[in-house]
């Protein structure tokens, strides 16, 4: 006698692949796309200002005489913030008058930067250190009235943003024949947009 066959039944293995498929296709749960969105984010930032942190501290130079020509040192730290962001570079600029005692004066030349000002960026200033092109020793401008202020120290375009303190280690010539006295002189410092 003939087996009997199922009229529509699959073969066994085709069965077997047939009921896998089935199960594996029950377990895939599909859900429904998601529609992205589009936003815009802004930053509004503007620019500051070119100026002192704070204003230019007072020098003082102290000399005992000793009948010798002498030079002494003072030193003073000018704090410059840039924070127009237009990398326009600038300058410090200084004039002073001359040092007197009101009777006995010093030489307009007296006073001079011999080297160049040692700079860094202040804390907590991802400052770009400037790039100073003014040639030393620099002789600080002085007469009994204050003639027209020269260029101490300068950043070049693209340098000098941020905020940065340069230190001015000034001399002052102090010849043997000097008069003791408290000499005075007043001096402008100025810091001005540009190289």
């Amino acid at each position: 006698m003939a087996p009997c066959t199922r009229v529509g039944a699959l073969p066994r293995g085709l069965a077997r692949t047939a009921v896998a498929i089935a199960a594996a296709a029950l377990g895939v749960v599909v859900w429904p796309a998601t529609l992205a969105g589009a936003a815009t984010a802004t930053a509004t930032i503007t620019g500051g200002s070119l100026a002192f942190v704070s204003a230019p501290p007072n020098v003082s130079f102290s000399d005992t005489l000793d009948g010798t020509n002498q030079t002494v040192t003072a030193t003073e730290a000018l704090d410059v913030s840039d924070a127009t962001g237009s990398n326009a570079g600038w300058s410090i600029t200084a004039t002073s008058t001359t040092f007197t005692t009101g009777t006995v004066t010093l030489a307009t030349t007296a006073t001079s930067a011999t080297s160049t000002p040692t700079h860094a960026c202040d804390a907590g200033s991802s400052c770009t250190l400037a790039t100073n092109g003014v040639a030393y020793p620099y002789t600080l401008p002085a007469a009994a009235s204050a003639p027209t202020a020269t260029k101490v120290y300068n950043a070049a375009a693209n340098t000098g943003e941020g905020n940065e303190t340069v230190t001015v280690t000034w001399s002052l010539a102090v010849p043997a024949t000097t008069a003791p006295g408290t000499y005075t002189s007043t001096w402008t410092l100025s810091l001005v947009s540009g190289p």
